[in-house]
């Protein structure tokens, strides 16, 4: 219950919700009680087992409730009988048991009506909270997670949560007070045959405990194994031109069915333990049962202390007691399993993001001077892609990075765009850290166009709108036709309100990235970061995106992360970079003459 009890925190704002539910469910169990008890009066005109009583008859005091509420109810009867006849008084009662009867159920349906609200608010507010944390932490958060986790998590298991509030709430509310009511109608009847059934109702639910003590554990083995199949889903929707391209359709066929067989077998292990509760319950309750029938049947035939009728709606009532206590023993395992669910959800929303805004980090909203990179270190994992590192970057230049995979050309991007953060050292813009900006006000300085061009299955306008306001449609195509991208647009059936797929698999791969260029241009940041944006593209794409890229440039501060060197030529700056250190530096002209790296890196091109 310890995860669960954080995620009552999200039943706060329908709490009002609760409160008629709590209500609905009181008149539920009173009324559920009153049914059967209102059967008595209409045994005894049937039996004709009571004495009938003419006058009204005095109340003595608390400890004779019973005996003056079952004389009011005969005065009632004996009234009734007297002045409309057997068969007009029996007639009256079935109305009152009827209605009885109604009203419990009215009352049901009003207790799950209220509930509704407040279940569907947990899911939604939970889902949103889960989603936004998601997008909130750092790239190095999910290069450990699979994605069909992270995936099954917000879908399935907030379902799970969902459903385990009314359990929760159908054990803390409905359920135990059916069965208090039950039991004080119980005692009124025949107090002795009370107390012998519950000697035997604690060894019951001792046993129904241990049925459900591994339920939780095998709860989240199944809930892991249907996180891991979606993640092959998710991985093969990914890559299906690859898998179909090196006809590996079989061994990711093979690699589903052996998650699914296992999910097949930790389900109907968990499945057989849940369902086992009810039969089991029913069982023992029917148990109880017998032994009623045995000790009561010799109160009313043996001793003579209890009446006939009596007995009939004791034994009515304790039959009474049964419904709930399958439903606490079905909602025991419910809640085991939300809990067990709701510790994977928490696990997400419980995570601290290393990269959060300082507490006094300042919104920055212009770029006076320059960056400067100070002695930088920064590893992902074991290893140092960058040693030492250090370098001014001034206002409206164009510094480029070269080098080999590996040298760490991207991870100086990851670094600036602050998605990482520095082992040691600083990066500072205008003299001040980036850890003491806020990452909002730093990333709106920034535009980013990577060597893949990440698009949304969405309209081409609201691509290139991303993160960005109040564009009107003539800066939008200004943007385009800066892009190169405009001419290609405009040929489309719905030009910029066009469609462009999943991952706007609908356009070529130069068309792709000119759209995520007039993403970045309409942006209009003073600092653009190219990591190599023009890498995966054939010479005509190639072509028309430098040509894109150059205008785009133009009075910024740029950093291009380079793979063709032919794209770099004239950079205010290019950086050699081998191993995470700088190992020549200068302009194009001046690092060919110094013979070195660079220029066998442009003859290699040129080769």
């Amino acid at each position: 219950m310890k995860y669960f009890r954080q995620i009552l925190i999200y039943a706060k704002p329908y709490k009002i919700y609760g409160f008629f539910n709590i209500i609905s469910n009181i008149f539920y169990a009173l009324f559920g009680t009153l049914a059967f008890v209102s059967l008595m009066p209409m045994l005894k005109v049937l039996f004709k087992s009571a004495e009938p009583i003419n006058t009204p008859p005095a109340y003595n005091g608390i400890t004779k409730l019973g005996d003056y509420i079952e004389n009011s109810i005969n005065y009632f009867i004996t009234q009734k009988v007297n002045n409309e006849g057997e068969l007009k008084a029996l007639l009256f009662m079935i109305v009152i048991i009827i209605s009885t009867f109604l009203l419990k159920n009215i009352f049901g349906y009003l207790a799950m009506y209220f509930i509704t609200f407040l279940r569907n608010g947990v899911l939604k507010d939970v889902r949103n909270d889960l989603y936004e944390k998601t997008v909130d932490l750092p790239l190095a958060y999910f290069s450990e997670k699979r994605k069909g986790d992270i995936i099954a998590r917000i879908s399935t298991d907030v379902l799970e949560i969902q459903h385990s509030f009314l359990s929760i709430l159908e054990l803390i509310v409905r359920e135990p007070l059916m069965i208090i009511f039950t039991i004080i109608a119980m005692l009124a009847l025949s107090p002795k045959l009370t107390l012998f059934v519950f000697i035997f109702i604690p060894i019951a639910g001792f046993i129904i405990s241990l049925v459900g003590k591994k339920l939780k554990k095998q709860s989240d083995s199944v809930q892991k194994e249907q996180g891991q199949f979606l993640s092959i889903l998710e991985e093969t929707l990914g890559g299906l031109r690859v898998i179909k391209g090196f006809n590996a359709e079989h061994y990711f066929n093979s690699k589903f069915r052996n998650s699914t067989a296992r999910f097949y077998k930790f389900s109907n292990s968990l499945l057989n333990r849940q369902n086992l509760a009810s039969p089991l319950s029913e069982f023992l309750g029917i148990g109880v049962i017998a032994i009623l029938l045995w000790y009561g049947g010799s109160l009313v035939l043996v001793e003579k202390t209890l009446a006939p009728d009596a007995f009939i709606v004791y034994m009515g009532l304790a039959y009474n007691i049964l419904t709930p206590a399958k439903a606490i023993s079905k909602a025991i395992y419910g809640v085991k399993k939300g809990d067990a669910a709701a510790e994977r959800v928490l696990d997400i929303l419980n995570t601290e993001s290393p990269l959060a805004d300082a507490p006094n980090a300042q919104e920055k909203e212009n770029f006076n001077t320059g960056i400067s990179i100070q002695n930088v270190s920064f590893k992902y994992q074991d290893e140092y892609v960058l040693k030492d590192f250090s370098l001014e970057i001034p206002k409206g230049k164009t510094v480029a990075f070269v080098g080999q995979s590996g040298s760490g050309k991207s991870t100086i991007a990851n670094l600036l765009t602050r998605f990482y953060d520095v082992n040691e050292g600083s990066i500072k813009i205008d003299g001040i850290d980036i850890k003491n900006i806020t990452k909002k006000s730093l990333r709106n300085l920034q535009g980013l166009v990577s060597q893949d061009s990440i698009l949304f299955n969405d309209s081409i306008k609201n691509n290139i709108l991303l993160g960005v306001e109040n564009k009107t449609d003539a800066e939008i195509i200004a943007a385009s036709k800066i892009a190169n991208a405009h001419e290609f647009v405009k040929d489309l059936p719905n030009g910029y309100d066009s469609n462009i797929g999943d991952s706007g698999n609908k356009l070529s791969g130069g068309q792709k990235q000119r759209l995520s260029i007039a993403r970045a241009v309409l942006k209009n940041p003073p600092i653009m970061i190219l990591d190599e944006a023009t890498s995966a593209l054939d010479t005509e794409s190639e072509r028309l995106v430098q040509d894109a890229l150059e205008k785009m440039m133009q009075n910024r501060t740029s950093v291009v992360i380079a793979h063709r060197l032919s794209t770099i030529q004239n950079a205010d700056i290019i950086v050699v970079l081998q191993k995470g250190k700088i190992i020549e530096k200068g302009t194009h002209t001046e690092l060919i003459s110094n013979n070195s790296v660079y220029k066998k890196l442009v003859e290699m091109q040129t080769l």
